[in-house]
């Protein structure tokens, strides 16, 4: 069988997360072909979880391209029911690099503006907050003093 073994209830839970899923890999007449194993692969690296649709209608046939995909994908067989196949295979984590150089991004901040009035509603008003500004308490969007480094740390570095 193949190299990952889920337990019914793990099963279970893989089964209801691809029942909203569309089937993102097509196998036609010709059967399990290169193409169609390079485009499956694919598919589990990018979601994980996939449903494959088989167009022939020889059972056995289906049964047996069933073992085969997750044998040779190396992927749990969640569900085979009718012409649709269900495999799961953990995705890879994506390696992120840090950028010592970034910025604060743009953020939006509500600021709300009370009446004089006492029994009026405030005024409320969306702001963009840029990485290189500041809000003051008035409500002020105003650009950010560059960070204070002393004379002794500028000699340092």
């Amino acid at each position: 069988m193949s190299a990952i073994q889920l337990t019914p209830a793990q099963r279970k839970i893989h089964r209801a997360e691809a029942h909203h899923l569309d089937p993102v890999v097509m196998i036609g007449n010709d059967g399990l072909t290169p193409a169609v194993l390079k485009e499956a692969e694919m598919a589990l690296n990018a979601h994980g979880l996939i449903k494959i649709r088989v167009l022939g209608d020889d059972r056995q046939a289906r049964e047996a391209m069933f073992v085969a995909l997750a044998d040779q994908l190396n992927a749990a067989p969640i569900q085979h029911i009718g012409k649709l196949f269900v495999l799961w295979r953990p995705r890879a984590e994506k390696e992120r690099s840090v950028d010592e150089d970034r910025m604060a991004g743009p953020r939006d901040v509500k600021v709300l503006k009370y009446s004089s009035r006492g029994g009026q509603r405030p005024e409320v008003k969306t702001l963009r907050v840029l990485g290189n500004q500041r809000l003051t308490s008035g409500g002020q969007v105003k650009r950010a003093k560059p960070k204070k480094i002393s004379v002794k740390k500028r000699t340092l570095g």
